[in-house]
């Protein structure tokens, strides 16, 4: 029984395979099946012939040496905390606001802040009045795009995003959008360095 198995697969016998070699130099050799012989042929006679000719040819100068070049400044900076948890938070404007929420698809204040600063690494508590204690305080005027600033008695928080803008799940059927800060609805603002 154990012979007949060798030689059988379920009720065909088995058929033998044969295959050409094709030899790709600095590759490794694969096996196509025999009726590819002659293209293999081809090939591998061709690839051999292309190596001997390039063992053959004289020594080249050596090659002028690359340019130098400086990537633009825009590229070499490291982002900031902030900036990746900034940049996360765009993502999402447009939003919908959803009390208690934390994204991915709704948010309510805090829970938009606390998700943007987890993308980019940082586990921030859930409320607004949690969030008006992390980091360090940073004053109105030092504001940089990716602090934390907490308004409205400390029932508010969003994402300061430069020029004036706290990006912020405002409220419900107001989805998460960008609005003007002033200096006296700020109660705290924070960095996170890390």
């Amino acid at each position: 029984m154990g012979a007949m198995a060798a030689t059988t697969t379920g009720a065909f016998p088995a058929i033998t395979a044969t295959a050409a070699t094709v030899d790709i130099p600095g590759i490794g050799k694969f096996d196509v099946p025999d009726d590819f012989a002659p293209q293999v042929q081809q090939f591998n006679q061709a690839a051999k012939d292309a190596a001997s000719a390039l063992q053959v040819a004289p020594p080249a100068a050596p090659a002028p040496a690359a340019p130098q070049f400086q990537l633009p400044s825009l590229f070499q900076q490291k982002s900031s905390v902030g900036d990746i948890a900034l940049h996360a938070a765009e993502t999402k404007v447009g939003a919908q606001y959803s009390w208690g929420a934390t994204g991915p698809y709704s948010f309510d204040c805090s829970g938009l802040v606390q998700w943007a600063y987890k993308q980019a690494g940082i586990e921030l508590p859930r409320t607004s009045f949690e969030q008006s204690n992390v980091g360090a305080p940073v004053a109105f005027e030092d504001l940089q795009p990716g602090d934390i600033v907490v308004t409205n008695g400390g029932g508010h928080v969003g994402i300061y995003a430069g020029d004036g803008k706290l990006l912020n799940a405002v409220q419900s059927g107001t989805p998460v959008s960008y609005t003007n800060l002033h200096p006296s609805q700020v109660v705290t603002a924070r960095r996170i360095n890390a």
